[in-house]
């Protein structure tokens, strides 16, 4: 017989949607910003925090029903969370299984958090482009002023 912690499902399965799992301790609620889902959400979002994993020691888990992540939203995703595994659910089965890639640089998924950079002047329609400096931890620098971003900020400059 399996263990009490093995048998009991924290969450229940949904029919149709996305299993976002592996999203590291304490980041779920800023993975759903990142995605733009709220409290005007009109689909069942089901969230567990904290959760025991072999893998990362604690992880966060996000179920979101009748949606399924477009490859902009994986993107934005990378962000927060690079390492996360993403499962399309279809009849209650796995569909797919997407892949979220963190390339050397990341282009129009979000604005430089610098309000004087170029990108920020409608008169120069250049891309959005920030240099992966570092994966662990995540750092970020704007192609064209150099600024290193913060995080937090660029939560709230997601295109």
């Amino acid at each position: 017989m399996m263990s009490n912690e093995h048998s009991m499902r924290r969450v229940t399965a949904i029919r149709n949607g996305t299993v976002i799992d592996h999203i590291p301790q304490g980041h779920a609620l800023t993975v759903l910003e990142m995605l733009g889902i709220n409290d005007k959400t009109s689909v069942p979002v089901s969230l567990v925090m904290n959760v025991p994993s072999k893998k990362m020691g604690s992880k966060d888990i996000i179920k979101v029903e009748d949606r399924e992540l477009t490859q902009g939203e994986l993107d934005r995703l990378a962000l927060v969370a690079p390492d996360a595994h993403v499962a399309i659910i279809r009849a209650y089965t796995v569909a797919e299984k997407m892949t979220i890639n963190l390339g050397e640089e990341v282009v129009n998924v979000v604005r430089c958090t610098m309000s004087n950079c170029i990108t920020s002047n409608p008169r120069e329609p250049l891309p959005h482009r920030l240099k992966v400096i570092s994966r662990f931890p995540l750092q970020l620098r704007c192609h064209y002023c150099g600024r290193t971003q913060n995080l937090v900020e660029l939560v709230k400059n997601v295109i």
